[in-house]
């Protein structure tokens, strides 16, 4: 008898006729003889709609009360599916974050996983129950319930999975898997069969919304089999998510970041120890860099600009101007009208050709880079926004345009 962890999202559960069909596939896998678990997120749009009601009240809640208020979401459900699988003759019963417990840091909104206690669970199963948890939560050790942030119910099924021991973990969501490409964007795009840890990883964070990083990097600390697949797609196969990965396969998709900005510090002094003030300045104060290009000048001056949040840009713009001389430089200029668009694959940097096609597909639909990062598994540049999804299509078709 195996363990099975499956996962439904806010959308494979929005209504009573979903919810039986997320019963289909949890009795499904009891069926076959495996131990369920299932985690799932709040039904539909009830968490926009509990924060709605909340800016009803402020726009600036207490940390702590938000997260006890955008949690119940989460508890609608497993009840709902819990009274759903009993009625259809199934020993079923529902678990919040601290029933379980989930234990997490102290950190309201954003909390990290420190560990889970598995041996209610392993003593549910004895007693031929489908364990149904609530996502997205847990509690902290000073007892405070605590949330995980975007894609924490993803986190919380790859954890769960993990402090089982568990055979895999299936991600169901309204659409059939891994693509090459947004559906939304793009109209060709590939279905990708199986995919690594690092590619899954790189395509997460790149802006690709299917999985959350959080919970492919558990999945590849612990060797977890990770299965994305449709809810209402019969006989959906999906994407594996593993270790293993296609030699022939040259890149595995096409991304676009649209919450991208730029800031360049003009005529920073060209002395040591100044290019590290600036970085160590925004370190300070939680503000990440992505690209960075140095340029320098005529005389004693260089130029430097990088990429950061767009969300981080007044912040980060702010604390520059108020250091222009600690840092040492003239001026600082922002530019957020632009979009980072990356292709991933395993070995990118040892195939060649590969930055000369990407590139070349820009050049001939006349888009201009304003800078290029490269690494093991990516290729990024930056574009203007407006011309980014006619970017992320040229791209797509270059290396892609014959498989289909």
């Amino acid at each position: 008898m195996g363990i099975v962890v499956q996962k439904f999202g806010g959308s494979s559960v929005a209504d009573t006729e979903k919810l039986l069909k997320v019963c289909e596939h949890i009795i499904k896998e009891y069926n076959d003889g495996n131990n369920v678990v299932v985690v799932v997120s709040a039904q539909g749009k009830t968490t926009d709609r509990l924060i709605s009601e909340e800016k009803e009240i402020t726009t600036n809640p207490n940390k702590r009360e938000h997260d006890v208020l955008v949690s119940t979401g989460e508890q609608i459900t497993i009840s709902k599916l819990a009274i759903m699988l009993e009625k259809l003759g199934y020993k079923a019963i529902s678990l919040t974050g601290w029933q379980i417990p989930i234990v997490t840091t102290n950190v309201h909104g954003d909390a990290k996983i420190k560990y889970i206690n598995s041996d209610k669970i392993l003593n549910l199963f004895d007693d031929g129950y489908i364990v149904v948890i609530a996502g997205f939560q847990g509690i902290s050790e000073e007892l405070n319930i605590t949330t995980l942030g975007r894609g924490g119910s993803d986190t919380t099924a790859v954890a769960v999975a993990a402090s089982l021991n568990a055979d895999k973990c299936e991600i169901f969501t309204d659409v059939d898997g891994v693509f090459s490409s947004d559906p939304r964007i793009v109209n060709d795009v590939r279905k990708i069969d199986k995919i690594s840890y690092d590619e899954m990883l790189e395509l997460s964070s790149m802006g690709a919304k299917v999985l959350h990083n959080r919970c492919v990097e558990i999945g590849k600390k612990y060797n977890l089999p990770i299965v994305v697949k449709s809810t209402f797609e019969k006989n959906s196969e999906g994407t594996t998510v593993n270790n293993k990965y296609m030699e022939d396969l040259t890149i595995s998709g096409v991304t676009k970041d649209d919450n991208v900005a730029r800031i360049t510090v003009m005529g920073l002094e060209n002395r040591i120890g100044k290019t590290y003030n600036v970085f160590k300045l925004l370190a300070d104060n939680n503000i990440n860099v992505d690209v960075i290009v140095q340029s320098f000048g005529e005389n004693v001056n260089k130029n430097l600009s990088f990429s950061i949040k767009t969300s981080d840009l007044d912040n980060a713009v702010k604390l520059l101007n108020d250091n222009l001389d600690k840092i040492g430089a003239r001026e600082i200029r922002q530019f957020d009208n632009l979009s980072k668009i990356s292709i991933i694959g395993i070995g990118i940097a040892n195939k060649t050709g590969v930055a000369s096609d990407m590139f070349e597909a820009l050049y001939e639909n006349n888009i201009n880079m304003h800078m290029i990062s490269t690494s093991e598994i990516k290729i990024s540049v930056l574009v203007n926004r407006e011309e980014a999804d006619k970017a992320v299509n040229a791209i797509h078709e270059k290396f892609f345009g014959n498989q289909n």
